[in-house]
């Protein structure tokens, strides 16, 4: 009896290779794109034809986020590492937002551990977040009690760990990690070395000055409002800035750390470049960026000019008296208060009030000719007296006007039912179609879409405030079911705005800059246009 006739290796291997690619492109599409992220990139190495379409899967535009809420750090980490690695995804950038209970230093070591050191990763202590639960897919958004007043905040529960982390893959954009300086002593920041350093970097990647995005982290201890006067002077109106205006982090980036070690450094600030890149490959779209702000503070009460002022910088506060129209002599901080809290009803009334002054100021540039600028910012009252009223922070002048404002949860809530209708509008803008079957990770291949979006959310805001939870997150999630969305609560929200926001209906307004917000919700939102089909 013959024995079977045996196949030669060539043949062997031969066969299964024809069969496979006999399946069609676009069937071995929609097999890769449900492998994990480091299985798929194995994949491109098998043949020539894999890499072809392996390449088409990875070059689409992707934000992916996941939540652990599990006690071990190391299990959170591995959670969500898992999660955004889950499906095939090529990583520009890494965030990691941790729960005040886990240790910074190991938590970024962990993180950027699992990730390559050309990678830039910034990893922050934030006071809550937003994102899908890594294990039930669920959204979450959760608040961590971190405040003295333990009876007043007992909704919040008495865990405080966590780990929010977010990769993103942003086609058509170069992305670079610049960190803010001190002098020699750490004296003062150098702050235009920064703004310098962002222009070269810009145009070396798109030939522009002016990025096309600015995602910006400040330490809790620094004053990020002459960083972001510099930042709105320099750069294009076009170019959006946002972030974490107060919390502690550390970050890696690609010439900045020894890739041999994880160890974090850290910054009064870092800034996370978005850059156009001029020397993208054929066929890829464009990314754009869409700012929305919920301000959560209304305005009360006339406004007053600063007469007297005097800065404490040891305590970083201002105490001044203040004129106001139609009214002769200085007022003093009793009575100016007594005015506003009659207004709205008596002292215990609002938990937090503001003044927003308004100041005109030259700028410049290293030695280039100063300009005029006009900008809003939001100093915390602390208490007044018969001599003077005292607010937080320092760099009001005389002669600066300034309104109250006070937080309000019935004009926050107003205020995302405004949002969730410019979402509304951005989508029938966009011709999003979430339902169209040739959608892939939230993309649509042939359509522009939106794929992500960011949220730095006031600490202040969120279940306590609204009365119940998710408030924030609803605007987006019901516009866009499906589509990844990962945020932090933070202790100041970046956000490049004008004092219109603040002042609805009024066009007056509109050419005062106002960067850094109290009391509200920045959505960074992501939409993707893909490249015109080549003839």
């Amino acid at each position: 009896m013959d024995k079977p006739r045996q196949k030669s290796p060539a043949t062997a291997t031969a066969l299964p290779a024809a069969t496979i690619d006999m399946i069609g492109e676009d069937l071995l599409y929609n097999i890769f794109s449900k492998l994990p992220a480091v299985e798929c990139a194995a994949a491109a190495c098998v043949s020539r034809s894999w890499n072809v379409t392996i390449t088409r899967l990875l070059s689409l535009p992707k934000l992916s986020s996941a939540v652990s809420l599990h006690p071990s750090l190391q299990v959170a980490v591995n959670d969500v590492v898992d999660k955004v690695l889950a499906s095939p995804i090529r990583p520009q950038f890494v965030i990691a937002s941790i729960g005040p209970a886990f240790d910074l230093d190991e938590a970024h070591r962990l993180i950027t551990g699992r990730f390559s050191s050309q990678i830039p990763v910034i990893t922050s202590i934030a006071q809550g977040v937003f994102g899908q639960n890594a294990t039930t897919n669920e959204f979450e958004e959760v608040q961590w009690d971190t405040f003295d007043d333990d009876e007043a905040h007992a909704d919040l529960g008495d865990e405080i760990h966590g780990v929010l982390l977010t990769v993103g893959f942003l086609p058509g954009l170069a992305i670079d990690l610049i960190p803010l300086s001190k002098t020699r002593g750490n004296q003062a920041l150098v702050i235009d070395d920064l703004v310098l350093s962002v222009r070269e970097r810009s145009s070396s990647r798109s030939g522009s000055a002016s990025p096309v995005g600015i995602l910006l982290f400040s330490d809790e201890d620094t004053d990020i409002k002459p960083v972001l006067e510099k930042f709105d002077y320099a750069f294009s109106s076009e170019t959006v800035i946002v972030g974490d205006g107060g919390s502690q982090f550390l970050y890696r980036g690609e010439t900045a750390i020894n890739p041999s070690n994880n160890k974090g450094l850290s910054s009064p600030a870092v800034a996370l470049l978005f850059s156009r890149d001029r020397g993208k490959p054929p066929g890829v779209g464009e990314t754009q960026f869409h700012v929305m702000l919920s301000t959560g503070i209304s305005s009360i009460g006339p406004t007053y000019k600063a007469v007297s002022v005097r800065e404490r910088p040891n305590d970083y506060s201002t105490w001044l008296t203040a004129k106001r129209e139609a009214v002769h002599g200085s007022l003093d901080g009793q009575t100016i208060l007594d005015q506003i809290y009659d207004e709205l009803g008596g002292y215990n009334i609002c938990p937090a009030l503001y003044v927003g002054v308004t100041k005109r100021r030259k700028c410049s540039i290293g030695q280039e000719k100063p300009s005029w600028i006009s900008m809003h910012e939001f100093h915390e009252v602390l208490r007044g007296d018969e001599e003077y009223l005292y607010v937080h922070g320092i760099g009001i002048r005389s002669g600066d006007s300034f309104r109250f404002y006070h937080a309000s949860s019935d004009f926050a809530r107003a205020s995302c039912n405004s949002i969730a209708n410019n979402f509304r509008h951005l989508k029938q803008l966009l011709n999003y179609e979430g339902d169209d079957q040739s959608t892939i990770n939230g993309v649509n291949m042939h359509k522009k879409c939106v794929f992500g979006c960011i949220m730095f959310a006031c600490c202040g805001r969120g279940k306590l405030f609204f009365g119940e939870p998710n408030v924030d997150g609803s605007p987006f999630l019901e516009n866009f079911p499906g589509v990844t969305v990962s945020g932090t609560y933070c202790t100041g929200e970046i956000a490049r705005a004008d004092l219109s926001s603040y002042e609805q209906g009024s066009q007056e307004h509109s050419s005062i800059r106002c960067n850094l917000h109290v009391f509200s919700t920045v959505y960074l939102v992501m939409s993707y246009t893909p490249a015109l089909p080549q003839r």
